[in-house]
């Protein structure tokens, strides 16, 4: 695994099936960090680049390892913003990254081993986080803001996901990462949000 040190800043990933509340949980650690004093950029993946917007857009005509790739690509390419915030001292929260790469593109039936190849030189997260919820809880917010991907469509897919998601934070927690899991249930984002901004301040200020 890529050692990511060298610079001041920090990389959080807040990783989970769809539906789960990544974005909402995002701008809440956002904004609680901020509200410390703590300099951040939030961003998701895929960017709102054409790179990006080819991904997100290209669900359902790209598939497998077409997909894998294309999803990697975007992701070096990210680093060209994210790079320059950490040098920065910021602290970027990242909604999806390489573990959402290893759930989906693992679902697509690619291999996991490959998928960790292609992504085992981009940046790598200081801090994992993978939220779920029950995937009754999923469904139904879902159901109420649409599915966007054909991950979500697929039947039973929230379950699915969430099996995939856990397995990811698994092989990351073997490659060494630091991964926390944290339960999108209960409460509002910033609640939800909690946990994850104490364990952030914690690694800013013991990052060993």
């Amino acid at each position: 695994m890529t050692e990511r040190t060298g610079w001041p800043g920090l990389l959080v990933a807040i990783e989970g099936p769809g539906g789960v509340g990544k974005s909402t949980v995002t701008a809440a650690v956002a904004q609680m960090l901020t509200e410390q004093g703590v300099p951040v950029l939030a961003t998701r993946e895929p960017t709102d680049t054409p790179l990006g917007d080819l991904a997100r857009y290209g669900t359902q005509e790209y598939r497998g390892t077409a997909m894998a790739c294309l999803i990697a690509a975007g992701r070096y390419q990210h680093a060209q913003e994210i790079q320059p915030a950490l040098d920065r001292g910021e602290v970027v929260i990242c909604g999806r990254y390489i573990a959402s790469s290893l759930a989906l593109q693992c679902m697509d039936g690619v291999d996991r081993d490959f998928v960790w190849l292609l992504n085992e030189g981009v940046i790598q997260p200081d801090l994992t986080v993978i939220l779920s919820a029950p995937p009754e809880v999923i469904e139904s917010r879902l159901a109420a803001r649409g599915a966007h991907s054909r991950y979500e469509m697929q039947e039973d897919g929230s379950r699915i996901e969430l099996a995939y998601f856990a397995e990811a934070g698994r092989y990351l927690r073997a490659q060494g990462a630091r991964v926390l899991d944290v339960d999108a249930t209960p409460g509002s984002p910033r609640e939800v949000a909690s946990p994850i901004v104490a364990a952030i301040t914690c690694f800013m200020k013991d990052p060993r």
